[in-house]
């Protein structure tokens, strides 16, 4: 350290190496500009200018000629030409060749200085030498040396550390005349002496920084490279070894003669993480140049708080390096260049000092609150992330900084935002009561003056927000939450120590801050207008959201319901993300006691609800006959936060029904009147359109619905709704000649068996319209439908009503459904029978909708829709009976009835939808007025239609499946279910246990099934169930009485040849069973046959009168024999169907 002072003085004596104005003239070749200099101002860069003039040149143009005549007028007079021009004239190619030499020499090791092919013994000192010789012999003497420092260097690997005490260096007189030497050496031998790594060597002697820059004045091309290989080859921290310091010197000399790349140089140090004493100095030279103080500031900050994790630990690294050791003997120094630490804290507490008012309570002025906040910043980051220790007088400076009072504005609040979260960050500011009593003021002056702020920054957020968020987190013992604010609004990680803050705490929570101011001020806050997401900071929600989650309002009886339903209103998009989380705690503190208060908060009214719908667009049906270009879409934001307020009321409600119950809270469900008219559809479908929108909003507000009412999510709806969606987008209006309109397309109807030309014309501009549209044509379209089932309506028709009906159910679907259902019910004399189906009613018992119009199960158009509503209204019941057994809890826990209560209501949900099944299946059968016209017929379709909706229901239950075929249906449906119901093959799980029932019907069932099941699906579990289907035929014909034994076989019989068909290896056990069968009717018959010999299989039945009645045992006896007979044929009509067609080959036989 004693050397570096040593040398600083020295230079100080000295004048500057080379001039701005020279060295920019040089780099830029400005003849003119050196001739306007002082002789003593171009002496540095002499060696430079006498190549220009001496030197053949390369450019020879008239320009060129012009100023080499210019730099020889500069030169004329000038002693010191001579001598210079005397260097150039010795024989470089021989001192080439003995530089190799001694190159080659000193890379050998164990060699010492005295051994040396440029210069032979010496016999006095080398400053000595060096006045005393000739040119050659000078360059010698210089070339000598600094190979010997350079070879050194690259021995040792000392780099920069290495001193080396040499007298031709340090003697000031020679030291113009070793430059000149050294310049031309190293213009004329530049690949022997490579600029950088004579930057390197003169680093270890004296005045090496001096020579550089009068180097590097004459090859200014060389300024950068230079430059990069100092900053390079630099230290992490400079200042803690000499040859650092040494450097930082050197460099910090050549941006004096070059300020223009400063920056640069800085930029370099910044990339190479070296030399930040270096990066520091260069930014103050900056500074003072550019008269900002804005420019040290901006980059420490951007070293701490930048992205670059390498930068940041660097610096910190320096900061941290500064402070060791020097703690006391910081407060001693007060020379800014002894460490560049304590240059950049004093630096910095000027900034600080010149900001601050001079008396306490005056206002900052506006022009340095933006400074104050950068100062703020930075001081948190040094503090915070590079470990920095404020010394006292830092301390009484930041705290008055952070305590000052801006002006009411936006930056003002962002200054006092900042100063918050650094009396949190940094709590030992608060060294004194004196110093308490300073926050404590100020914090008073901000909560009588927030309203001022808020209306004069008007910027979104306010600080005060800030204020009571940091008292309830203290009254909550939440540091970990304090950190987190205080971290994201300093925009940096800092420590936050609850130990540290137990003062701090003391002053909000008792001084400043009780739960009664909190809550009281909390409901006065105003609602922030059209709250979105893209709102930064922390909003007046934030305090509410964390008060509510605390029970702070109903703590103190605190009505918070008004303040949350106008921020509910005062939503826009995007949506907030903490509106969802907002809505949920709401509700939470209405129905759920906590467990310090008695008190809960007041739920919405049902007329708040329903004001929200008031305006509407599925409640402006008459608004809609105008285009939809005319009608502005309204903000849904509000509408869908009261939807899924409603919907979480209701499942909390339902989840703590039995705690309500036994408490006898007062808390009771929103009628079914709300949502009924609440567009719930229309709502989803809106924001499945713009998910991104609504996030944090439509993922728990789509499981509540799914929830609560799955016939609102039907995947049919869904998809239809995309579709049309997506069709609408492609579809291009006709150009209509008369005006449509609800009483048009009535007087349509009228005519639609004479002239249907008219009703097609309104469907297809219906269903070019918006679903939103459709609204006024609701009531006609659904009261039309009744009219079309009669005999003779086009298909186009029924089709386009069917999509219609389709696109307007998508906005409104319980209202659409309800009214088909009462539209299609069976009429007496135009008359309804009784009065009008209520949605409770069909819930209650879907079956309701299958009590329409019998000529609805022959029109395939209305009853697609009549499906899509009946499966609708199944779910529904399922919601209604969990519902019901919810709202009406056991109090005695007895487990017994409870599970009893959900066996009766599994019990009957498996009766109704079994019975809508059986009904269904019943439709498919065939008339026997009805003649079928082929394939494409109605009750072809209907049959599809029913098979598609069965597949579906089995799917979704397939014990559903099982109850039907345990119930039985017409066996003439068989074979139609099994080619039309995919999840048939579902049966071959039950059939087994079919088998195994006492009942003949049952089993004769099951073989049929199994028979038909087997040619439709052929897998090895079909191929074992008809294995076992085969050998309870084998158990019947040993264990049945003759006449059930008749009837068994005579019905299952034929279904063997369907099994072999499908699984050839079972002949031979359906052969075996046939021969056994054979035999037992041939047995039967002749043991109860008169006539011997006969062939049975070919006895007539008779069918005639006689004249003469036969006893009743007789007629008994030949009806058994006829049975008999019957199945002998139908056994030996088997035998040769199997024989024909189910084995492989027919020549077997």
């Amino acid at each position: 350290m004693n050397d570096l002072k040593i040398s600083m003085s020295g230079r100080k004596k000295q004048r500057s190496p080379v001039k701005c104005v020279v060295f920019q003239a040089m780099q830029s070749v400005d003849i003119d500009a050196l001739s306007e200099c002082s002789e003593s101002d171009i002496r540095p860069v002499l060696v430079s200018l006498v190549r220009m003039a001496l030197c053949s040149p390369l450019e020879t143009s008239d320009s060129w000629t012009k100023a080499r005549k210019d730099v020889l007028k500069i030169l004329s007079g000038l002693d010191v030409v001579n001598s210079i021009v005397a260097l150039l004239s010795i024989d470089f190619h021989a001192l080439e060749q003995d530089v190799k030499k001694e190159q080659q020499l000193r890379a050998k090791l164990g060699g010492n200085q005295g051994d040396s092919i440029l210069v032979s013994q010496l016999h006095h000192g080398l400053a000595l030498e060096f006045e005393r010789s000739d040119a050659p012999r000078r360059i010698r003497l210089l070339l000598s040396e600094l190979l010997y420092i350079m070879s050194e260097i690259k021995e040792q690997s000392k780099g920069g550390n290495y001193q080396k005490q040499s007298e031709l260096f340090e003697s000031e007189v020679y030291l113009e005349e070793v430059c000149d030497v050294l310049c031309i050496a190293q213009a004329e031998l530049p690949n022997l002496l490579p600029m950088t790594e004579l930057a390197e060597a003169l680093l270890c002697v004296r005045n090496g920084a001096w020579l550089l820059c009068q180097l590097v004045a004459n090859s200014p091309q060389c300024f950068m490279t230079v430059c990069n290989s100092l900053v390079s080859r630099g230290e992490r921290v400079e200042e803690e070894t000499l040859g650092g310091r040494q450097r930082l010197e050197m460099l910090r000399m050549l941006c004096t003669i070059n300020p223009k790349e400063a920056l640069n140089v800085r930029r370099m140090c910044v990339q190479h993480c070296t030399m930040p004493g270096l990066a520091i100095a260069l930014t103050l030279q900056v500074a003072q140049v550019s008269h900002s103080e804005e420019e040290l500031v901006s980059f420490i900050s951007c070293l701490l708080l930048g992205n670059d994790q390498a930068v940041r630990l660097w610096f910190s690294q320096f900061i941290k390096a500064g402070q060791k050791g020097n703690t006391s003997s910081f407060q001693r120094k007060r020379e800014p260049s002894g460490c560049m630490l304590y240059t950049l804290r004093q630096q910095l507490l000027d900034q600080v000092t010149s900001i601050v008012p001079t008396t306490r309570g005056d206002r900052m002025a506006e022009s340095g609150v933006v400074q104050a906040s950068m100062l703020i910043r930075l001081y948190c980051a040094l503090r915070g992330m590079a470990t920095l220790k404020y010394s006292d007088e830092e301390m009484v400076a930041l705290l008055d900084l952070v305590t000052a009072r801006p002006p009411p504005s936006k930056a003002g609040a962002h200054f006092i935002s900042l100063g918050l979260c650094t009396l949190i960050a940094c709590p030992y500011l608060l060294g004194s009561l004196d110093q308490e009593q300073q926050v404590i003021d100020w914090i008073k002056w901000l909560m009588t003056n927030e309203s001022i702020f808020e209306k004069e920054a008007a910027c979104g957020t306010s600080f005060g927000e800030m204020l009571f968020l940091i008292a309830l987190h203290f009254h909550n013992n939440q540091i970990h939450s304090i950190a987190d604010l205080v971290c994201k609004t300093l925009g940096m990680k800092s420590a936050v120590k609850a130990n540290a803050l137990s003062r701090m705490r003391q002053i909000f929570t008792q001084e400043l801050f009780t739960e009664q101011v909190i809550a009281s001020h909390a409901v006065k806050i105003p609602v922030t207008p059209n709250l979105n997401s893209t709102m930064l900071g922390y909003l007046p929600l934030h305090s509410i959201c964390q008060l509510l989650k605390s029970r702070v309002f109903s703590k103190h009886n605190v009505a918070i319901k008004d303040w949350i339903y106008k921020q509910i209103l005062h939503s826009s998009l995007p949506l907030h993300p903490l509106l969802p989380q907002v809505i949920e705690t709401y509700v939470n503190s209405i129905i759920v006691k906590g467990a310090k208060t008695e008190h809960t908060n007041e739920p919405l009214t049902e007329q708040e609800i329903l004001a929200v719908y008031r305006d509407s667009v599925t409640h402006s049906a008459t608004q809609r006959l105008q285009p939809q270009s005319d009608v502005l879409q309204d903000n849904l934001s509000p509408q869908l936060l009261v939807l899924y307020y409603v919907l979480l009321y209701e499942d909390t409600l339902m989840n703590h029904m039995k705690t309500i119950v036994l408490l006898k809270s007062p808390i009771k469900s929103y009628s079914d009147t709300i949502m009924s008219k609440i567009p719930i559809n229309y709502l989803i479908q809106e924001a499945l359109k713009e998910q991104q929108m609504y996030a944090g909003l439509f993922a728990p507000l789509t499981r509540l619905l799914v929830t609560q009412y799955p016939h609102l999510c039907l995947v049919e709806d869904w998809l239809e709704e995309s579709l049309t969606s997506h069709q609408q987008q492609q579809m291009k209006k006709s150009k209509v000649v008369h005006f449509f309109s609800p009483s048009a397309y009535q007087k349509a109807l009228s005519q639609l068996q004479t002239c249907p030309t008219k009703v097609i014309a309104h469907l297809e501009h219906l269903l070019s319209l918006p679903s939103l549209d459709l609204m006024p044509y609701n009531d006609v379209l659904i009261s039309s439908l009744h009219n079309m089932l009669q005999e003779g309506t086009p298909r186009r028709v029924l089709d386009l009503a069917k999509k219609t009906w389709f696109k307007a159910h998508a906005v409104s679907p319980r209202s659409i459904r309800l009214m088909t259902v009462n539209a299609l019910r069976t009429k007496t004399q135009g008359v309804f029978q009784v009065m009008a189906y209520t949605e409770q009613d069909i819930v209650v018992d879907p079956l309701i909708v299958l009590r329409c119009d019998c000529r609805v199960f022959r029109n395939p158009s209305i009853l697609e829709i009549v499906l899509r509503i009946l499966s609708a209204y199944t779910q529904a019941c399922q919601v209604y009976l969990t519902n019901h057994i919810q709202t009406h809890p056991i109090l005695d826990n007895n487990l017994h009835a409870e599970h009893e209560r959900q066996d009766l209501k599994i019990a009957l949900s498996a009766a109704q939808e079994s019975a809508i099944i059986q009904v269904l299946l019943e439709c498919c059968l065939v008339d026997q007025e009805e003649i079928p016209t082929g394939q494409l017929s109605d009750l072809r379709e209907v049959q599809c239609l029913i098979f598609s909706h069965l597949h579906q229901v089995f799917i979704a239950d397939p014990n559903l499946a099982k109850l039907v075929h345990f119930q039985g249906y017409p066996s003439e449906l068989i074979p139609l279910l099994v080619a039309g119901v995919p999840s048939m093959h579902i049966c071959l799980d039950f059939i087994p246990e079919l088998l195994g029932q006492p009942q003949i019907e049952k089993q004769v069932f099951s073989i049929k099934l199994l028979s038909h099941l087997c040619c439709q699906y052929s897998l090895p579990k079909s191929l074992s169930v008809a294995k076992l289907g085969i050998n309870v035929m084998f158990t019947m014909l040993t264990v049945l009485e003759s006449e059930m034994r008749v009837l068994f076989f005579q019905e299952t019989v034929p279904c063997l040849f369907n099994i072999c068909k499908a699984f050839p290896p079972l002949c031979d056990d359906v052969t075996s069973l046939l021969t056994q069968i054979g035999r037992v009717c041939f047995s039967h018959l002749t043991t109860t046959n008169t006539v011997v010999g006969s062939d049975f299989s070919l006895v007539p039945v008779q069918d005639g009168h006689t004249d003469t009645p036969e006893p009743t045992y007789k007629r008994q006896r030949m009806s058994e024999v006829s049975s008999y007979s019957q199945l002998y044929i139908t056994v030996q009509q088997t035998f040769q169907e199997l024989a024909s067609q189910a084995v492989v080959t027919n020549s077997i036989f």
